[in-house]
């Protein structure tokens, strides 16, 4: 049996997106800037894309700018905003447990000279938002917040942050935006937090690689990173990949068609494998949030003490069970997991740390299935390891 439980690295595309993506490759492949007939073909394209994953926002269609994935997303919004407001102020305010493609931006803007707070999580991935409201403060410019946690699944409370954000401004006649990565959160829950920025990434939902799009509330002005030929309203130039982009609008449309019917089968999936590993495996730690609301329901992250990951990854692969020992988008870093080390674990367990992340599409046989090979394989590795 094949079990795909990496779907927090990347997804399966669904049948209709490959077929539009082909269409768009092999016959309507006009560029949309020209004026013939091709390339309003290709333009009507990229203005129903537009509508399909503004929906999802609640958004305006304006207010959507494609870019080539979740991480330019990232990059644009939190180098964007401290270009075009760095003269009002140079404080970036977000959390230990970002995304890389977040913390690396971080990074840098501070060595040159930018402040950057970060934000402690409990032992359960969260934010404190008493943490947040003292750190707030005329200097600063940007809030940057995910919405879910790549690795542990936990669910910040950004409706409460941009709630606390916008009381701040009101009270001090400041200006503080706040972006949010949302990247794991598409697909599994409403995205539509009131944030001023919100990056987001198609391959995650059973969309292409490389697209992404980045939302900006009107009236927010950013500096752009790439330039040239003025494409998606001088934001982000470059010949928009309309094969992509079409696919990921229909994979957004998709995702949010019965949405609860699609989280419900992911949940069950967690819960099942959650009470099964419990059981068989008492000394396993899961990680995150206990409480349901605050944990999303596509990923499972649990610690299996006196075992190495990654051998648990690899004996799990001979079985066809596909999982992750962490993000992949950051699987060339050597070292322990920066999520992990926020919240408060043993390098120790941190080493055998392995995520399960579901879709809409598995079974309760696939799950049991799972549940068995994990228990043999945590046995077996553990009775290889005696004779060391």
């Amino acid at each position: 049996m094949f079990v795909y439980l990496d779907n927090s690295s990347t997804t399966r595309q669904y049948d209709a997106v490959t077929e539009l993506m082909c269409r768009y490759m092999s016959l309507d492949y006009g560029n949309p800037s020209s004026l013939h007939r091709m390339g309003i073909t290709a333009e009507k394209a990229l203005k129903e894309a537009r509508k399909q994953v503004s929906s999802v926002l609640e958004a305006k269609d304006d207010e959507i700018f494609f870019t080539s994935g979740g991480t330019e997303a990232d990059n644009m919004a939190i180098f964007g905003v401290a270009k075009a407001r760095r003269r009002r102020g140079n404080k970036i305010i977000t959390s230990a447990v970002e995304h890389p493609a977040v913390l690396e931006c971080v990074n840098r803007l501070e060595k040159e000279g930018f402040v950057v707070a970060r934000l402690a999580v409990d032992r359960e991935g969260l934010i404190s938002l008493e943490e947040l409201r003292r750190e707030l403060d005329r200097n600063t410019i940007l809030v940057s917040v995910m919405q879910v946690n790549n690795e542990v699944g936990a669910i910040q409370p950004i409706r409460e942050i941009v709630g606390i954000v916008k009381k701040y401004n009101k009270e001090n006649g400041a200006d503080i935006l706040v972006h949010t990565d949302a990247v794991q959160a598409l697909g599994k829950m409403a995205v539509n937090t009131g944030a001023d920025l919100i990056s987001l990434s198609g391959h995650k939902i059973h969309g292409p690689k490389g697209i992404g799009v980045l939302y900006i509330k009107k009236g927010i002005f950013i500096d752009p990173l790439i330039f040239g030929g003025g494409q998606e309203r001088t934001v982000r130039s470059g010949t928009e990949n309309v094969p992509a982009i079409a696919g990921f609008g229909l994979a957004c449309r998709t995702a949010y068609e019965d949405l609860d019917a699609r989280t419900e089968t992911m949940n069950r999936a967690r819960e099942r494998l959650s009470a099964a590993i419990r059981a068989n495996i008492p000394d396993a730690v899961i990680n995150g949030p206990q409480v349901p609301q605050c944990i999303c329901c596509g990923i499972l992250n649990v610690s299996f003490p006196g075992i190495r990951g990654e051998v648990l990854l690899h004996t799990l692969e001979q079985a066809d069970i596909y999982v992750s020992t962490g993000s992949a988008c950051s699987s060339h870093h050597k070292g322990e997991s920066h999520v992990l080390r926020a919240m408060g674990l043993s390098p120790k367990m941190i080493e055998g740390t392995i995520r399960f992340s579901f879709n809409e599409f598995i079974t309760e046989k696939e799950i049991d299935y799972v549940a068995e090979i994990l228990a043999q394989s945590v046995l077996k590795i553990r009775k290889l390891g005696s004779f060391r």
